[in-house]
């Protein structure tokens, strides 16, 4: 892994890098003004001793799980599905790491998360079978979830033997979850579910779905009545349909439900505050170090094969990446002092997934500009391999978890700037 660990807390005010036309309000508030309120949100914090001591044995386990896997493999990372993978780090009692033991947890804080998806990420580990059930799903059903649901559902996840995917964004609407159009009756006994969410990553090997909907009121009433349901994808009248992409990957689905009946206690918390609890659920989504690190296995390789005397256009540019995510990991780590705190950092997380996929867009793009300048050089094959298969994908990066346009709405109202 690339040294990004800085000796300083949060990013300083120079090394914030603003985006041109940010929000409405950017044009009146001068770029200090900006700043400070920007950094204010993050204040400084370091991994803890009791974390970094997993760290170690976290490696031993990597090392030995993915020894001989090629890089274009690794770099499908958090989007590579293994379940005997992650059943292997149930049994370690790394997956639910931060529930409580009373449900099949770990017991411990954030900041020992951090330190193992940081490792699992940074090697290129497959871990997209239990990643959103622990990321959170998971967390979600401890926070609003009946004590029926807690201890049915936790312990099979921190097992390896549930996995979840997520429920929101629907046909025609995008990142703008307000608008959902699919619905929930009450019926004698439980709920009818009909409707369609679309991008559902691994909806086709997922058990249960955490499903954002409307109870009541319609798509022009927004926010009011949604609703959050513990959707089984095992009953009848759920038909998953696998999306192509062009990576040749089919990680994204369509799911069309057609009047699903659903039982009582499928209802996740209560009913019509769907939309404060997936904002909740959204601070976990987007705060993660999966926000820089979708790259970095790539950007490992080149740096090893450009050696230890590299050409100095090379060195430039390997160095102005790492200058660019060593903040950005700093960001991530005071977001997780704020999550291991029990705060909800929402606009920190909107900010941090923002100029995350930024440089993770960036790297593959940086590096396949490094190659063609070279023409006279044979690249390596499984450098190209690798660049190939995530020159493909990054597109993606800036949509999964948000678009820019939505976090960048929001990261506008939660400083005060409209």
């Amino acid at each position: 892994m690339l040294p990004l660990q800085t000796s300083r807390g949060a990013c300083s005010a120079k090394r914030v890098q603003l985006w041109p036309n940010q929000a409405s309000r950017l044009t009146t508030v001068n770029r200090e003004t900006f700043v400070s309120l920007t950094l204010q949100n993050f204040p400084p914090a370091t991994i803890p001793p009791h974390a970094e001591a997993l760290r170690g044995e976290v490696k031993a386990f990597i090392a030995e799980q993915l020894a001989g896997v090629p890089a274009h493999v690794r770099a499908r990372t958090w989007s590579g599905f293994d379940a005997e993978f992650s059943r292997a780090m149930a049994a370690r009692g790394w997956i639910g790491i931060t529930l409580p033991r009373e449900y099949g947890g770990g017991g411990l804080d954030a900041f020992a998360r951090f330190v193992l998806v940081e490792e699992l990420l940074a090697a290129g580990a497959p871990v997209a079978a239990h990643w959103i059930g622990d990321r959170q799903s998971a967390p979600l059903l401890l926070h609003y979830g009946t004590e029926e649901q807690r201890r049915t559902i936790l312990p099979r996840i921190c097992r390896g033997e549930l996995f979840f995917c997520i429920g929101m964004s629907e046909p025609n609407s995008g990142s703008d979850l307000a608008s959902v159009r699919t619905r929930a009756e009450r019926v004698p006994g439980g709920w009818k579910l009909n409707g369609q969410k679309i991008w559902t990553t691994y909806a086709h090997k997922s058990h249960y779905m955490i499903a954002l909907v409307r109870t009541s009121g319609t798509s022009e009433d927004r926010q009011n009545g949604l609703s959050q349901f513990l959707v089984d994808l095992s009953l009848p009248g759920v038909t998953v349909r696998p999306i192509m992409l062009g990576t040749g990957d089919t990680d994204f689905n369509e799911v069309f439900f057609d009047n699903v009946l659903l039982p009582e206690d499928a209802l996740v918390g209560t009913e019509g505050q769907g939309w404060k609890q997936v904002n909740a659920e959204l601070a976990f989504e987007r705060s993660g170090p999966e926000r820089i690190y979708s790259s970095l296995v790539l950007l490992d390789l080149w740096a090893s094969l450009l050696g230890a005397s590299p050409d100095p256009a090379d060195a430039a540019r390997l160095g102005r990446l790492v200058a660019r995510l060593a903040p950005l990991r700093e960001m991530s780590v005071a977001t997780t002092a704020l999550l291991a705190q029990g705060k909800s950092p929402l606009t920190e997380a909107a900010l941090f997934k923002d100029m995350g996929t930024e440089i993770e867009q960036q790297i593959p793009a940086e590096i396949a500009d490094a190659v063609a300048a070279r023409p006279d050089l044979a690249a390596d094959p499984e450098l190209l391999r690798t660049l190939a298969y995530l020159m493909q994908l990054n597109h993606v990066f800036s949509l999964r978890g948000g678009t820019r346009e939505i976090l960048r709405g929001m990261i506008a109202r939660g400083l005060g700037l409209r």
